[in-house]
């Protein structure tokens, strides 16, 4: 991707970059400078602070490093903080997942930011004793599924408690139609041979969602709020989501983690585990079977975003293709068409009832002997549609499990 500075009104210490490249295009804002104590002063000179960060004045040292999330800070003042700066921005609800996360998440103490931009997310150093990320894929690695299983149901219960504490702060109603269109402009900009829309369920309800949601981000019991990909800054989320998707987050991290250790153990029974462990702390309502109806998009079509998305980063980096998101879309097709398939149950199922219901109005005034046959056609219609809900796909089951 070719880069373009900004001359836009900035931090003095701040440099913009527009990176674009084909279809795709990110706005980057890093520090001109950051190799010793009073870069750090002059970066936060212009910036304004929420929450709790570390006095200017008692800072002695500092270390930097960078990740594939941006540059990260170590200071030494009255405590070790840890700074983490955010290079494509956030969605802006930082500060309000830290005042509302409770008891339930690691959330940063303090953010600096510059007209209403996040920048810099300040947390203060701890050293973990369980780091769900590794301890899973050594697990995995040497074939113990009792023990993978328990991790998993433990990482799904702490994401749902997080979902639970954060329920009453803010939901709004579902919204399909920014939903789609942000799946087309992904598939648009990717020239995606899959194409996937579906109208959604009313217990989807958009949350102070997480975003990308990895296992490495769950220590010590609690699930740590974490920096945005890079893909967010690539694919910038115009919509809030459901706490499903947060789910399908960590799903697809369970995929990454089996096909990176190489363990041929049954994904069926991994993500039942995790998916009933968020079940058992999540509010009812979200992680009802309403929810998971993959004939109306459930958690399917949130998990082929999630593959979509790791396409996008890799393109951007042009670091090959991303497995195991790759092969799971090649598996998307075979996985909408048994859907497809299974529409014809449930036309017949509206046939019935439609049947019925002609047959009771063409007979009015209604008589007994004119009841046998809109009831037979009414008992048939429940009974077709009872199954063709049953034929949906289950949750448990990844994309490329029947389908090939």
């Amino acid at each position: 991707m070719s880069a373009l500075e900004n001359d836009s009104n900035l931090p003095s210490s701040f440099s913009e970059f527009t990176f674009a490249g084909i279809g795709l295009t990110c706005g980057i804002l890093e520090p001109k400078k950051l190799e010793k104590t009073t870069d750090w002063l002059e970066i936060i000179a212009d910036l304004e602070s929420w929450g709790e960060v570390p006095d200017p004045d008692k800072i002695g040292s500092l270390s930097v490093s960078e990740n594939e999330r941006g540059p990260v800070v170590e200071i030494a003042s009255e405590k070790i903080w840890i700074a983490e700066f955010l290079p494509w921005g956030t969605d802006g609800f930082f500060r309000k997942r830290s005042e509302s996360a409770g008891d339930s998440a690691i959330a940063p103490c303090g953010i600096y930011y510059w007209k209403d931009r996040e920048v810099i997310l300040l947390r203060q150093k701890v050293d973990y004793n369980f780091e769900a990320g590794s301890e899973l894929a050594i697990s995995l690695s040497s074939g113990e599924m009792g023990r993978s299983k328990e991790i998993l149901h433990e990482c799904g219960a702490i994401l749902g408690r997080y979902h639970d504490t954060v329920r009453d702060v803010r939901t709004t109603p579902p919204d399909p139609r920014k939903w789609n269109f942000r799946l087309s402009k992904i598939e648009e900009r990717l020239r995606a041979d899959s194409l996937w829309r579906a109208p959604h369920q009313s217990t989807t309800e958009c949350m102070l969602s997480l975003g990308d949601v990895r296992f490495s981000d769950i220590v010590d019991g609690k699930i740590r709020i974490g920096r945005p990909r890079i893909a967010d800054g690539l694919i910038a989320p115009e919509c809030e989501f459901p706490a499903i998707r947060d789910l399908s987050s960590l799903v697809h991290d369970l995929s990454r983690i089996c096909y990176e250790v190489g363990n041929d153990l049954d994904m069926v029974d991994l993500r039942s585990s995790l998916i009933a462990g968020w079940k058992s702390t999540a509010p009812e309502t979200w992680c009802s079977e309403k929810s998971f109806y993959s004939h109306r998009g459930g958690l399917a079509i949130w998990e082929y975003e999630q593959c979509l998305m790791d396409v996008i980063e890799a393109v951007a980096n042009q670091s090959g293709a991303p497995e195991p998101a790759v092969t799971l879309i090649k598996f998307v097709r075979p996985y909408q068409k048994k859907m497809f398939n299974n529409r014809t149950i449930g036309a017949l199922s509206f046939m019935s009832f439609f049947f019925g219901l002609s047959t009771l109005i063409g007979s009015l005034p209604l008589s007994i002997p004119d009841l046998p046959i809109p009831v037979a056609c009414f008992v048939m219609g429940v009974m077709l549609n009872r199954y063709y809900r049953r034929l949906s796909p289950a949750p448990e089951l990844p994309f490329n499990h029947f389908w090939g």
